[in-house]
C-alpha cells in the first residue's frame, strides 16, 4: 500500500539542520520590573555542508548578539509579521474580516516552523564555513531580554506588598508558544535535551523541568541563587516551563519523586488536595505496563493562571482555584479530573509529542481517554457515562452552530489516495458547512472565517471542543479494535520511545537522528513517520494500530479524523402483531443541516424485550433505511414473570400501560455511544417511562427524562416523582428529572393538582420528623442527598403558575430554607448550597408589570412585597458575605447575578455602576466575572457607548490574561444568547464604528504576545460585524440596501440582520408557519445561496430550511404590511420566497439542459407558489414558467424507502448534488 501524506516527514530543505541540545539561562529576573535577561545555546547538527542560515522562533524580545561557538559573531535578522497582520496604510480591507482571515493566516504560516519559517534568521559568517560541516554540531549562543511581555511570562506583583499575595512569576502556554519568552524552533516535533539555570533572589524557588542537580550561590558575589536543572529526555520546545516565586515545597509522603509547591499560607489545602496523586501513579503504571517516563514530578499552584491546568514536562502548573478543604464536595471531582488530565499529559503530551500541530487531536485525545479510565475505576461506571455524554453533547452543540469540526485539517482541500482492504464502514457525504466557492472566506478551511492550518488562528472555542471530540474519537478507536489491543498500542509506542533514548543517551552526542526513508517507500499497512518513535502522527498512529491488531484504520481515520461533523438519526418504528416483528425505519434526512454528514456502515439497535435485552447489527447503506427484526419474545396478556434486564438482573414491570400485543418494551439506537452522532428515537411515552426507570445505563436513562418533557401527562409526573425517590438511581439522574418535571408542571399548571411539584418530596427527606416545614440539620455526609438537597429548590424556582408567575407557595419555600438552614453539626460546608439557594431566589422573578406613571423611580415603598422579600435576603447573603467570605465566593457571584436579573425585569432601577466596582482588578476571578456579566447584559439592552467602552478597557488592559480571554468569551455568549425579556431595544453600542474600529485595532496590531487574545477577539469582530465590511462604517443612506444585500448571503451575521430590522420599522416581521423549521437569526450566517437549487434539502412541508420569511421582501416589488393600531396578528406571507426559488429552478433547468438531459419538474412542485409580483426585468428570463400558481394547492412530498441492503440511496443527498 502506498499512502501519502505530506506531514509523515518535514521536507529536507524545510529544515536542514536538527538540535540535540539547548541551554536556557536566564541571569536576570525582576519580578517586579516584569523582566527577565539571559542568553540560549542551541547544539546544531547541519544536514547539509553548505548551510546559510538558521530560522529560530522568537517574539517580544529584544536581541543583543548571536555568536557561532563562542568566537563568530553573526549577523540576523528579527521580524514579526504578526506584529502587523493588515497593514495601517491598506486601503483595501475595508476592515472586513474576510480580508483579515488571509492576511493572519500567511503571517503566522511566515514564523510557522514546521513550514520551515521562523521569526528569527540568524545568517552563518563566511569564515565560520569550516565549522559548518555536514554531521558535525556547532553551538549558536543568543543572547536577549524580555520586558513587560503579553504572554509566554506571566507576572504577578501585587499592589500591597506587605498583603497576603506574593509576587511570583510563570509561563503561560497556548498550543506551541515558548518563542514568547526564549528563542528556539517552538515545534513540537523538534525534540531535544535540555539544560536550565536560572538565577533568583535568595528567598524565590525556581521550579523547572528536568531534574534538580544543584543549588548554588550566583558567582557575582550577591545573595542570589542558582537553580540547574537538566532534562535527558528528549522534549520539544513548547513543553518546557518554569515557576519562580517564594513557593512552599511539600513532598509527597507516598511518592518521594513527587514534589508540590504552593504559595505561603496554602500548604493545608494542598496537603488535602495532593493526598490522591500517587494512586493515578499506580493506575497509569499498572494500566500502560511502563514506569513513569521521568525521575521526578512537580506541581505547582501559582495565582492569576492562564488556564486551570498546563502540562509541562515532567511538571504541571495549576490554578490555586483548584485547591479545597475536606470540608468542599463540588470542588473535589473538578480538581481530581484536571489533576488526572496532567499526569495522563506527562505520557501523551510531553514525553510523547507529535509531529505537527495537526496530530495534536491524538495527544489531546489520548490523554483525556487515559485520565477518564481513571475516572472510571475510582469514581464509577456511572460518572464515566455521564462525562461521555455530555461530551458529546457539547461536540453536537457546537457543530450545529458553527460546523463539522476536522480534528487532523491536513488534508482539507486535498485528495487522499490509498488501497486496501474494502470496509463496510466509509462515509460519501461530509457537510462541513453549506457554503458556496464564491462565498468561501480567503483564507479559511473547512467553511470557516478562521483558517485551521496553525494553531495560533483558531478560535480558542473550537480548541476547546475538539478536545472534547478527539476524545470520543479515540474511545471509538477503542471499541472497534478492542480495549486490551488499543492499551497495547499505547504501551507498543511508549516502549518504542524508551528504546529510542536509551540508544540516543548512549550514543553520547545526544540524540540519534536517523535518515528519511525514500518518499516511494511501500509497506504493507499505512505507512508513517518511522524516523523517531518519540513523536506521534495520524499516519504513524495508524500504522501502530496495523502492526499491534492487524487491522487497517485508514477509513476510520478518513472518516472521522480527516473529515468534521457528526451524524444525525430519525428512527421510527411499528409492531406486525401477525409477523411478531419490529419494522424499523432510519433516516438520515438533515444532511442538508450545519454540522450534519452521512454515515454508512455499521450500527447497532438494542431492542428490550419482555424476554431480554436482544441487540440487532444493521448496516446503514443510505440516507433511508428500512429493517425487519424478528422479536423474541411473545405478547404476555396474562401470565406475569420477572423481565430479565441487560445488566443480568431481573425486574417485576407493571405493563398495564403497554400495547397488550407487543412485547417490546423500548429501543435505543447504539447505545454504546460508538459514535459521534444525534439520535432522535419516536416512541410513545410509556415506552420512555419504561426505559427511564428499568434501564440501567446512564445516557438512556438521561436520554428518557428529557423526553418525556414532550409528555406533560400524570404518568409522565409519576414516573418523574419516582426517579427522584428511588434510592438506587445515580444522582445526575435524579437531578435532571428536578428540572424536567418543574418544566412537566409548568406545560400543566391548569390541570395541577396538589402542593408545588416536588415541595413534599423535599420535606419528606430534608422536613424534621415532627414539623416537615422546618428543615433538619444539614447533614452531607450521604452524597446523593447532598446533591439532590441542591437540585429541587433550584428546580422548583423555575416553576410558574397559569400567569407565569411563580407561586407564593415556592417563594415561601425558598425563604424558610434560608430561616432555617443550620449548618453548625455538619462537617461539610454548605457554601454551595446557600449559593444555589440564592440562584433559586433569582429565578423566581418575573418581569413586573409597572403599576407607576410613566417617568416615576422605583423606590422601596413601590416594591411588591414578594420583591421585597427576596430584596432583603438578597442583600443580605451579599453584605455577610463581606464578613464571612466562603470558598471562591460562590455565595456573592449568585448574588450578584439575582441582583442583575431584579433589575432586568423592572424590579429595580436600571443601575450598572454597583458591578462595576466588582468588576475592578483585585477582586477574585469568579466575582469579576460574574459582574462583568450583568455589565454585558445591560451593555447590549440599555447601556451606552461609554459602557462597551469600559468592557473593552478590561479587555486591552487587564493585567490578568485570563480575564481578558473569559470577558470575551462572555460578551460572545451574551450576543448569541436569545434574549430573556421582550423589551424594545436600542441599537446596541457594542455595535458602533468606535467599538469596531478598537478591537480592529487590537487584533492587527497590538497582539504580538497573546495568540490566544487575537483568536478571541476575532471571534468577537466576527459576533458583531460578521465577514463583510461593518454596516457602521457606511453612510446612512447605504445601510438598508447592505443590509438587505448580507440577508441573501452565507456570510450574514446577526448584525446586518439586526441592523435591517431596525431601520424598517413600517414591516412587520410575521412570524415563520409552525410546521416549518427555519434557521434563527442567531445561525443565518450559515445559510447557503444555492439552497434554491436543492430539491432536496427540504423540511417535511416543504419550507427551504436555509431561507427565512420575508428575507426577499423588496420596498419596489410588493407592499410592506403596515403596522396595524391595536397590534392585531397577520397571515404568513409564503409569497416572499417566490421570487429566488424560481429564479433558483430556472437555473437548474438551464444546466441540465446544457448537459443534453430533460429538465425536471419534481423539484418545482415541492414549493408552494402564491404571488406573481414580478419586474419587467425578470419577465423576460422566466418565459418558459407560464402555468399559473394557486394560493394553496395539495402536495405529497414523496420519499424513497429503500431497504437496508439498498446501496443507491446516498444519491439522493442534497450534499452530493452539490
Amino acid at each position: 500500500m502506498i499512502y501519502k501524506n505530506k506531514f509523515d516527514t518535514i521536507p529536507e530543505d524545510s529544515r536542514p539542520y536538527n538540535t540535540t541540545h539547548q541551554l536556557i539561562s536566564l541571569t536576570g529576573i525582576n519580578i517586579h520590573r516584569k523582566s527577565i535577561l539571559g542568553l540560549v545555546e542551541l547544539t546544531i547538527i547541519p544536514k547539509k555542508s553548505n548551510l546559510r542560515c538558521v530560522k529560530l522562533n522568537v517574539k517580544q524580545c529584544k536581541i543583543y548578539r548571536a555568536v557561532i561557538n563562542d568566537t563568530f559573531e553573526a549577523q540576523f535578522d528579527y521580524y514579526d509579521l504578526t506584529a502587523e497582520i493588515t497593514p495601517l496604510d491598506s486601503n483595501t480591507n475595508g476592515h472586513a474580516l474576510e480580508h483579515f482571515c488571509a492576511d493572519h493566516k500567511n503571517a503566522v504560516l511566515e514564523g510557522d516552523p514546521d513550514a520551515g519559517g521562523g521569526e528569527l534568521i540568524v545568517r552563518l559568517p563566511q569564515e565560520a564555513s569550516h565549522v559548518l560541516v555536514e554531521g558535525r554540531p556547532f553551538r549558536l549562543t543568543i543572547e536577549y531580554s524580555l520586558e513587560k511581555p503579553q504572554g509566554g511570562l506571566h507576572f504577578v506583583v501585587p499592589k500591597d506588598p506587605t498583603g497576603i499575595e506574593k509576587p511570583h512569576m510563570f509561563t503561560t502556554r497556548h498550543e506551541n508558544s515558548s518563542r514568547l519568552w526564549f528563542p528556539c524552533i517552538d515545534s513540537f516535533s523538534e525534540v531535544c535535551t535540555w539544560k536550565l539555570e536560572f538565577t533568583v533572589e535568595e528567598s524565590y524557588t525556581a521550579v523547572s523541568c528536568g531534574e534538580l542537580l544543584e543549588i548554588v550561590q550566583a558567582a557575582d558575589g550577591s545573595r542570589r541563587k542558582v537553580f540547574h536543572y537538566f532534562l535527558s529526555v528528549p522534549t520539544a520546545a513548547p513543553n518546557i516551563g518554569l515557576a519562580v516565586g517564594p513557593f512552599d515545597i511539600y513532598v509527597d509522603p507516598k511518592m518521594h519523586e513527587v514534589t508540590h509547591f504552593c504559595l505561603p499560607g496554602l500548604m493545608n489545602l494542598l496537603r488535602w488536595t495532593s493526598r490522591f496523586l500517587h494512586e493515578m501513579f499506580e493506575f497509569y503504571e499498572e494500566l500502560l505496563t511502563t514506569r513513569f517516563p521521568y525521575t521526578c514530578y512537580k506541581t505547582v499552584y501559582i495565582h492569576e493562571a492562564y488556564e486551570e491546568m498546563q502540562s509541562f514536562a515532567s511538571m504541571c502548573i495549576l490554578d490555586t482555584c483548584l485547591l479545597h478543604t475536606s470540608a468542599i464536595l463540588d470542588q473535589t471531582y473538578v480538581t481530581r479530573r484536571f489533576t488526572a488530565v496532567a499526569l495522563a499529559e506527562q505520557f501523551y503530551s510531553c514525553y510523547i509529542s507529535i509531529q505537527h500541530s495537526s496530530d495534536s487531536w491524538l495527544a489531546k485525545g489520548i490523554s483525556n481517554f487515559l485520565s477518564l479510565l481513571y475516572i472510571k475505576k475510582f469514581l464509577g461506571m456511572n460518572e464515566y457515562r455521564n462525562i461521555i455524554f455530555t461530551d458529546l453533547q457539547d461536540v453536537l452543540k457546537y457543530e450545529q452552530q458553527y460546523g463539522g469540526i476536522v480534528l487532523d485539517p491536513c488534508m482539507l482541500d486535498k485528495s487522499i489516495t490509498f488501497a486496501g482492504p474494502s470496509t463496510t464502514e466509509s462515509n460519501s457525504s461530509c457537510n462541513v458547512r453549506p457554503s458556496n466557492q464564491a462565498n468561501q472566506v480567503p483564507g479559511a478551511d473547512a467553511g470557516f472565517y478562521f483558517s485551521l492550518s496553525n494553531p495560533h488562528t483558531i478560535s480558542p472555542e473550537y480548541l476547546k471542543v475538539l478536545s472534547k471530540k478527539a476524545h470520543l474519537v479515540i474511545r471509538m478507536l477503542e471499541m472497534r479494535i478492542g480495549a486490551t489491543l488499543f492499551i497495547q498500542v499505547l504501551n507498543k509506542q511508549l516502549s518504542l520511545a524508551n528504546i529510542y533514548i536509551a540508544q540516543s543517551q548512549q550514543s553520547g552526542m545526544g540524540l540519534v537522528v536517523p535518515q528519511a526513508p525514500p518518499p516511494t517507500t511501500q509497506v504493507d499497512g499505512p505507512s508513517s513517520n518511522t524516523n523517531n518513535p518519540i513523536l506521534i502522527s495520524t499516519a504513524s498512529f495508524t500504522r501502530a494500530v496495523f502492526n499491534v491488531t492487524g487491522k487497517d484504520m485508514t477509513v476510520f481515520m478518513d472518516q472521522w479524523v480527516r473529515q468534521g461533523g457528526h451524524v444525525h438519526f430519525q428512527m421510527s418504528f411499528i409492531f406486525n402483531r401477525k409477523r411478531n416483528t419490529v419494522e424499523l425505519e432510519i433516516k438520515q434526512e438533515n444532511l442538508h443541516q450545519l454540522g450534519v454528514r452521512k454515515y454508512v456502515g455499521p450500527l447497532t439497535v438494542s431492542l428490550q424485550e419482555l424476554d431480554g435485552t436482544f441487540r440487532h447489527l444493521l448496516q446503514i447503506e443510505g440516507t433511508h433505511a428500512k429493517a425487519d427484526i424478528v422479536c423474541h419474545s411473545k405478547s404476555r396478556r396474562q401470565k406475569k414473570k420477572k423481565i430479565p434486564l441487560c445488566t443480568g438482573e431481573e425486574v417485576d414491570m407493571d405493563l398495564s400501560a403497554m400495547d397488550a400485543d407487543s412485547p417490546v418494551l423500548w429501543i435505543r439506537l447504539d447505545p454504546d455511544i460508538s459514535l459521534i452522532r444525534q439520535t432522535d428515537v419516536r416512541q410513545p411515552d410509556f415506552q420512555w417511562q419504561y426505559q427511564l426507570k428499568h434501564e440501567r445505563d446512564v445516557p438512556a436513562q438521561i436520554q428518557a427524562v428529557l423526553a418525556l418533557e414532550a409528555f406533560p401527562t400524570p404518568q409522565t409526573r409519576v414516573t418523574l416523582t419516582e426517579m427522584i425517590e428511588n434510592e438506587q438511581c445515580f444522582i445526575r439522574v435524579r437531578t435532571e428529572a428536578c428540572y424536567v418535571l418543574a418544566k412537566v408542571a409548568n406545560a400543566m399548571s391548569s390541570t395541577w393538582t396538589g402542593p408545588p411539584a416536588m415541595i413534599n418530596i423535599f420535606r419528606k427527606l430534608f422536613g424534621s420528623f415532627s414539623c416537615p416545614g422546618i428543615i433538619k440539620h444539614n447533614d452531607f455526609s450521604n452524597l446523593q442527598h447532598y446533591y439532590l438537597q441542591k437540585s429541587i429548590p433550584a428546580s422548583m424556582a423555575s416553576l410558574r403558575n397559569t400567569h407565569g408567575i411563580c407561586p407564593s407557595e415556592v417563594l415561601k419555600f425558598l425563604i424558610d430554607l434560608f430561616k432555617y438552614n443550620d449548618n453548625s453539626r455538619n462537617q461539610i460546608s454548605d457554601n454551595y448550597y446557600r449559593a444555589t439557594l440564592v440562584q433559586s431566589l433569582g429565578n423566581t422573578v418575573t418581569p413586573v408589570v409597572s403599576l407607576l406613571q410613566s417617568g416615576s423611580d422605583i423606590t422601596a415603598e413601590s416594591l411588591s412585597s414578594d420583591t421585597r422579600l427576596i430584596m432583603e435576603e438578597i442583600t443580605r447573603c451579599l453584605n455577610l458575605e463581606k464578613m464571612l467570605h466562603c470558598y471562591k465566593y460562590v455565595v456573592t457571584v449568585e448574588c450578584l447575578k439575582a441582583l442583575r436579573k431584579l433589575q432586568k425585569f423592572g424590579h429595580l432601577p436600571n443601575n450598572v455602576e454597583v458591578f462595576k466596582a466588582y468588576a475592578e482588578y483585585g477582586q477574585f476571578h469568579d466575582v469579576r466575572l460574574a459582574a462583568l456579566e450583568a455589565v454585558v447584559d445591560y451593555t447590549r439592552t440599555d447601556g451606552k457607548l461609554d459602557d462597551a467602552e469600559f468592557l473593552l478597557n478590561i479587555v486591552e488592559n487587564d493585567p490578568v490574561p485570563t480575564m481578558r480571554h473569559d470577558l470575551c468569551r462572555l460578551i460572545i455568549r451574551c450576543l448569541t444568547e436569545k434574549m430573556t425579556d421582550r423589551r424594545p431595544r436600542a441599537k446596541s453600542p457594542l455595535h458602533s464604528k468606535t467599538i469596531a474600529l478598537r478591537i480592529w485595532k487590537k487584533m492587527n496590531y497590538e497582539c504580538i504576545g497573546d495568540a490566544r487574545l487575537r483568536c478571541d477577539l476575532v471571534d468577537l469582530y466576527y459576533t458583531l460585524f460578521g465577514i463583510r465590511k461593518p454596516l457602521c462604517f457606511l453612510d446612512d443612506s447605504q445601510q438598508n440596501d447592505e443590509a438587505f444585500s448580507r440577508r441573501k448571503s452565507a456570510l450574514t451575521t446577526r448584525e446586518g440582520v439586526e441592523e435591517f430590522k431596525r431601520e424598517s420599522p413600517t414591516i412587520i416581521e410575521t412570524e415563520p408557519p409552525k410546521t416549518a423549521r427555519i434557521l434563527s437569526s442567531k445561525r443565518e450566517s450559515m445559510a447557503s445561496d444555492n439552497s434554491g437549487d436543492l430539491p432536496e434539502a427540504m423540511d417535511i412541508d416543504g419550507m427551504p430550511t436555509s431561507f427565512e420569511p420575508g428575507m426577499f421582501k423588496n420596498d419596489d416589488l410588493q407592499k410592506p404590511r403596515i403596522k396595524e393600531e391595536k397590534g392585531a396578528k397577520t397571515d404568513v406571507d409564503n409569497g416572499d420566497h417566490h421570487d429566488e426559488l424560481v429564479e433558483s429552478n430556472k437555473d437548474k433547468e438551464v444546466r441540465v439542459k446544457e448537459e443534453g438531459e430533460e429538465p425536471s419538474t419534481s423539484s418545482h412542485k415541492k414549493h408552494h407558489h402564491h404571488h406573481h409580483n414580478k419586474a419587467k426585468k425578470k419577465k423576460d428570463k422566466k418565459k418558459k414558467h407560464k402555468h399559473k400558481h394557486k394560493h394553496k394547492h395539495e402536495h405529497k412530498k414523496k420519499t424513497r424507502e429503500e431497504t437496508l441492503s439498498s446501496g443507491s440511496s446516498g444519491s439522493n443527498s442534497p450534499v452530493q448534488q452539490q
